[in-house]
Order: C-alpha cells, then sequence, then structure tokens
C-alpha cells in the first residue's frame, strides 16, 4: 500500500486496538494517526491546534470515522470537511457499530464515500478493514490535493 496517513477517528480504546491490529494483519502499513474525539478529528484535519504545522493540502489516504465521537460526533465531523473546498474530497469511511437507519441516511446525505458497520466477530472485521484498505489505499484514484486546494 501507499505511506499515505490514515486518520482513525475513534474514542472506544478496544475499538481503536482492534482497528489497528485489523490494519497491520492485513498488511496495511500506512501510519496511522488517532483522533480521539471529534474536535481533534478537526483539528488534524484542518492542521489546527497541536498540528498547526501540518499541511493542510498533504490528505490523509482515508478517514476512518466513528460516529459516536465525545465533543464533535462524527456527522458533525463529516459535514465539516464536506462543507470546505480545501478538503471535501478526502475519503471517508464511517466505521460504526451505529445500526440506526437515519445514520446511514444522514452519513450519505452528507457525502460518506461509504458507511461499515463493525462487525462484532473479529474474523469478520478483518475482512472488513482488509477490504476498506484494498479498495481506499489501493484501488482507488483520489483527487489530487493541490488541485483542490488552489486557495489554501
Amino acid at each position: 500500500m501507499n505511506t499515505k496517513v490514515i486518520l482513525l477517528a475513534e474514542d472506544n480504546p478496544d475499538d481503536e486496538a482492534l482497528t489497528l491490529r485489523a490494519l497491520k494483519k492485513n498488511n496495511i502499513t500506512n501510519e496511522v494517526v488517532v483522533a480521539r474525539d471529534g474536535a481533534e478529528a478537526l483539528d488534524f484535519i484542518f492542521a489546527t491546534n497541536k498540528y498547526a504545522g501540518r499541511d493542510i493540502r498533504d490528505w490523509p489516504s482515508m478517514v476512518l470515522l466513528d460516529l459516536k465521537l465525545p465533543k464533535v460526533n462524527g456527522l458533525e465531523v463529516l459535514k465539516k470537511i464536506r462543507g470546505d473546498e480545501r478538503t471535501h474530497g478526502i475519503p471517508v469511511v464511517i466505521l460504526t457499530s451505529s445500526k440506526e437507519e437515519q445514520d446511514v441516511a444522514e452519513g450519505y446525505g452528507l457525502g460518506v464515500n461509504s458507511y461499515v458497520r463493525k462487525p462484532v466477530d473479529f474474523t469478520q472485521f478483518l475482512d472488513a478493514v482488509k477490504q476498506i484498505g484494498l479498495y481506499w489505499l489501493l484501488l482507488n484514484e483520489p483527487p489530487i490535493p493541490f488541485q483542490r486546494a488552489k486557495h489554501v
């Protein structure tokens, strides 16, 4: 796979560890930045606060976004990413345990690229992460950040 960063927005330490383990087990070697709340995820995306030195045009390869985040929920994070000309092309995959049909509808309404429910079974979770990684990191051709971020 490539060396671009994956942003994992996840507040549950068990789900974080499970996701990191699944990425490693599937040989997805990208650096993973973990944001444990929605505000930290937005700080990373928009290069503010502790990420102020980061170039906003250096997009993550993808954002794995939980919905039930503290401070700023996942749907608000998605809305802010999609609402900014500089960041609206970032691939965002909602990876959540939510089974609420309204969450699915709202996620797609706000422009999420994919909505994946976290399987309870670890083997199924491994396969889900493998499929996400294969598609979004290897097969998908994302927009070029510098073309999207002309007005930065």
